[in-house]
């Protein structure tokens, strides 16, 4: 898979992600009765646009600044960096309180319904990629009751490797389809421990698959004491590409949805608590470029598994957005919340205060995961820097 592939599938996916968020926010400011300046797709400088005069819309070429263009109603506008888009509200900053059509001037929790309205969306595309994927068939464990469902590609995949193995010791990962052992092919996961129950005295030749590459493995069983018995150390389980029907595939793109909402949640919980207590995290924590580099991974498997990481990232930016730290959504909330408490809205200099501090925060933290991204990727790196120089 090439470099330039990747690049443009990780640009995609973000762009999707991006634009979703702030089209939330856009079209909830709008339904609120404040107005939008600007809806870019992409980030500026301004390739081109549309404004409104006189009940027409008229086409404009150029980056001019959007108080300069005189316009009736919200600029529509094309720009030269293909991330995502971006929505100017008016008085977002909390100028203009007095115009009715203002942010600045809205009661509290039509605010708050606006800056959540980008994390709500978010989770509104997961749902959409969750319920595309299981209607045009995604990967999964077949067991119980698959009586509607139209299964294909069935396989007997590894799923977990016991720890100090011999399975573990040879290379064999998570996620490897067993395609024969000693030259025996197999459908059926009890076919493969049968096999290797009558044969645990002799070497055992795998034959791997692993994504697109068939790989060779020979080990031999030995006596587990966790299981009282010889084995080579891996679970299996027998699985497959798996359609619904369309009405089936949207609870299960919901149902999906919400579980993997509640599991993200529960991991930012055991990350931020072991942070604090000082214990290590638990979980790989990635930055943009370790999203990049498991983003080519994933587009190497097919266009189900990049709909799943799509889904996958999307709820991770819905729930980090919407933590109570300034400068993300959340954080502008909890001010909100504040100005009910108190009575009265919070100086908004020292608003604007507290998100720039917030955002310099943010971005430290983006630069320290992006250091140790690229020392974990250093390999992936240096072959890349080596197809790509002379």
């Amino acid at each position: 898979m090439s470099f330039m592939f990747t690049l443009i599938v990780f640009i995609i996916i973000l762009g999707v992600m991006v634009f979703f968020h702030e089209l939330g926010h856009f079209w909830t400011a709008r339904k609120l009765g404040v107005k939008c300046d600007e809806f870019g797709f992409g980030f500026p400088p301004r390739i081109f646009g549309w404004r409104k005069v006189n009940g027409k819309r008229k086409f404009f070429w150029g980056n001019k600044a959007t108080e300069e263009i005189k316009s009736d109603d919200t600029i529509y506008s094309m720009n030269w960096i293909p991330l995502g888009g971006f929505v100017k509200i008016k008085g977002e900053d909390g100028e203009s309180k007095a115009d009715p059509d203002s942010f600045g001037g809205k009661k509290a929790w039509k605010r708050a319904t606006i800056l959540s309205a980008g994390v709500t969306m978010n989770v509104i595309l997961a749902a959409v990629c969750l319920i595309i994927a299981f209607m045009i068939g995604a990967p999964q464990v077949i067991d119980g009751d698959l009586a509607q469902a139209h299964i294909q590609n069935p396989k007997v995949q590894i799923m977990s490797i016991l720890e100090d193995s011999p399975a573990e010791e040879i290379g064999l990962k998570m996620g490897d389809v067993v395609l024969s052992i000693n030259g025996e092919k197999f459908t059926e996961v009890q076919a493969v421990q049968d096999y290797i129950d009558q044969n645990e005295e002799e070497p055992l030749n795998f034959t791997i698959k692993r994504l697109d590459e068939e790989m060779e493995f020979t080990v031999s069983a030995v006596e587990i004491e966790e299981l009282s018995e010889k084995a080579v150390g891996i679970g299996l389980a027998k699985t497959g590409t798996v359609s619904y029907p369309w009405y089936q595939s949207i609870w299960l793109g919901i149902k999906a949805t919400i579980i993997m909402f509640v599991q993200i949640i529960v991991a930012f919980y055991t990350v931020i608590k072991n942070a604090i207590v000082g214990q290590p995290l638990g979980i790989d924590v990635a930055g943009p470029v370790g999203i990049a580099v498991m983003t080519g991974q994933v587009a190497r498997m097919g266009f189900v598994y990049i709909l799943q990481f799509t889904a996958l990232l999307s709820l991770n930016l819905a729930i980090i957005n919407f933590l109570p730290l300034p400068a993300l959504d959340g954080g502008r909330v909890l001010f909100l919340i504040v100005e009910k408490l108190r009575g009265k809205p919070i100086k908004q200099k020292t608003e604007q205060i507290v998100h720039a501090a917030g955002f310099a925060f943010l971005m430290l933290l983006v630069v320290v995961v992006t250091g140790r991204d690229l020392l974990r990727f250093k390999d992936f790196f240096i072959t890349l820097w080596e197809k790509i120089t002379p």
